[in-house]
C-alpha cells in the first residue's frame, strides 16, 4: 500500500477515534446528527486532499529538444 493510503487509513481511524470521545462525552447529542456528518465529511475531504499533496515524488521533467 502507497503511503498516501497509509495515511488515509490512519486519519480515518484517527477521526473514528474522535468521533468516539466526542459522543462518549455526549458533545455529540447536542451538536446533532446533521452537524457531525457535514463536519465528517469535511474533515475526510481535507485528509484525502492532505494525503495527495504528500505523496509522490516532485521531480522536473526535462524535455531535450532536436
Amino acid at each position: 500500500m502507497k503511503w498516501a493510503g497509509m495515511y488515509l487509513v490512519g486519519f480515518v481511524i484517527f477521526v473514528g477515534g474522535l468521533l468516539a470521545a466526542l459522543w462518549k462525552l455526549g458533545l455529540l447529542d447536542r451538536i446533532g446528527t446533521t452537524w457531525t456528518l457535514i463536519g465528517v465529511v469535511i474533515t475526510i475531504g481535507l485528509g484525502i486532499m492532505i494525503a495527495v499533496s504528500n505523496s509522490g515524488n516532485k521531480e522536473n521533467i526535462e524535455i531535450e529538444r532536436k
